[in-house]
């Protein structure tokens, strides 16, 4: 494995996107319209974002009756150069050619993808590099099976197939590891992720009206200061019309559990630093070596 880069202070943009209905030219019209407005930060060119995140599903509604309507089949295969261009997902051409325009890192939230070998389901993120490169794909892993009698019930494994691999990419200011929202509840996911590296993880998520308000915080608080990385998660924005009622509150913590930004439940970007001093003890002056706890377990430390 690779080094990671050292660690540099950046930019973060998370846009909580609403307005997600059953025309997917739409939704791609307006997360574009999105991706857009989040580059500019406040219009000074120190308030723009180098990396920019889009929610979970963010191409179509969510449920069972719709993701096998708006699959799409991406084909990516990791360490192979990728033509965008030839590409069967017109989400994927519109996110590459938006992370291009923009200048930006795009973590692209999910979208359900269509394998094309066995046409197994996914809910799958995609990332991209400033010039438009398809870098990284990760399948969320957990899938969100649930039955809390009198609240939810949803079982994504219905439909979906859960994804085999840990994924993170490479900036030339960090490291980055990657989820997708029901990811965050096995914190073993995380753990790997710091052990390789990993700065800053980020989980598009949508957790809902029961379980927002219990854990969507405190997980992200308990994944950060347990592996002393920032940590992320981007939430699309609450619509009650809808079949599914996200919980919003898009937030960015940092390694000591500190919330640097959150959202509230409507549309919006919020921007925040993610500022590696963060490290540096301010009582004592000492870095905080997060390789240090790992070598206690040199067998699981890869």
């Amino acid at each position: 494995m690779s080094t990671a880069p050292a660690f540099k202070s950046f930019r973060l943009a998370l846009i909580q996107l609403g307005a997600v209905g059953a025309d997917k030219s739409a939704n791609l019209k307006h997360a574009r319209e999105m991706i857009m407005r989040a580059a500019q930060g406040d219009g000074t060119p120190e308030s723009r974002p180098s990396v920019v995140v889009l929610p979970e599903c963010f191409n179509s509604p969510y449920g069972h009756a719709h993701f096998p309507t708006y699959a799409e089949t991406i084909g990516y295969t990791k360490s192979r150069n990728y033509d965008v261009q030839t590409s069967e997902s017109e989400s994927v051409k519109m996110l590459s050619s938006a992370a291009k325009e923009a200048s930006v890192w795009l973590v692209g939230g999910s979208i359900p993808e269509r394998d094309p070998t066995d046409q197994r389901l996914y809910n799958t993120c995609t990332v991209y590099s400033p010039t438009g490169a398809l870098v990284a794909l990760h399948r969320k892993i957990h899938l969100f099976d649930i039955d809390i009698p009198g609240k939810i019930t949803f079982k994504e494994s219905e439909t979906l197939t859960g994804g085999s691999s840990t994924t993170f990419f490479d900036t030339d200011f960090a490291r980055i590891g990657l989820g997708i929202c029901y990811d965050v509840r096995f914190p073993e996911l995380a753990m790997i992720a710091a052990r390789k590296g990993c700065h800053l993880l980020i989980y598009p998520g949508a957790f809902n009206m029961t379980t927002g308000p219990l854990h969507w915080s405190l997980l992200q608080q308990a994944r950060a200061v347990d592996n002393q990385v920032f940590f992320s998660m981007c939430s699309p924005a609450r619509d009650l019309s809808a079949g599914y009622h996200a919980w919003g509150h898009s937030m960015v913590v940092d390694p000591f559990g500190k919330i640097l930004a959150e959202a509230d439940e409507k549309e919006c970007i919020i921007h925040t630093t993610i500022d590696p001093t963060v490290f540096q003890d301010a009582r004592a002056g000492i870095p905080v070596t997060r390789q240090r706890r790992f070598d206690v377990y040199p067998d699981v430390s890869q």
